[in-house]
């Protein structure tokens, strides 16, 4: 029994409580970052890339872009940039932070209802002072001499 009330202390603990929901919230953020760079940058650098390689045979075979021509280049295969993929990256992320929000606040509510109120201690009365015991000795000499 004793195992499972250390795991039970270890569970409760905040420590165990922040590095759980640092590693939930860590793989949510990782989904915003790849949705990023494979949404948005990926796709963007291949743009890029694209237009350069237009442009290099285009100058290299003598001739420049016409204004169609130029028109219809910027329509590269698999340079769609998926802005509401990352927005529904964001919103994902958003959603599993709030929840886990939700839960930390439940636990930690919890835990405060089902911690012991410590009574207050109850001090011991007051004894009499330094000076006073003095003046009761001097008393006590007196009377003896």
């Amino acid at each position: 029994m004793k195992f499972f009330d250390e795991f039970k202390e270890f569970i409760a603990k905040g420590n165990a409580m922040d590095m759980a929901v640092g590693v939930v919230v860590g793989g949510a953020f990782t989904a915003i970052v790849n949705s990023l760079v494979e949404d948005i940058i990926n796709p963007f650098l291949g743009f890029l890339g694209g237009l350069a390689a237009k442009g290099a045979n285009a100058v290299g075979a003598g001739g420049a872009l016409s204004e169609a021509e130029s028109f219809s280049s910027f329509m590269i295969p698999g340079t769609e940039i998926a802005i509401g993929s990352f927005v529904g990256a964001i919103i994902n992320f958003l959603l599993m932070a709030f929840v886990i929000f939700c839960i930390v606040k439940a636990i930690n509510t919890m835990k405060d209802r089902m911690a012991k109120k410590e009574e207050p201690v109850e001090e011991a009365p007051a004894g009499p002072t330094q000076e006073e015991l003095l003046a009761e000795i001097r008393d006590l000499l007196k009377e003896n001499k």
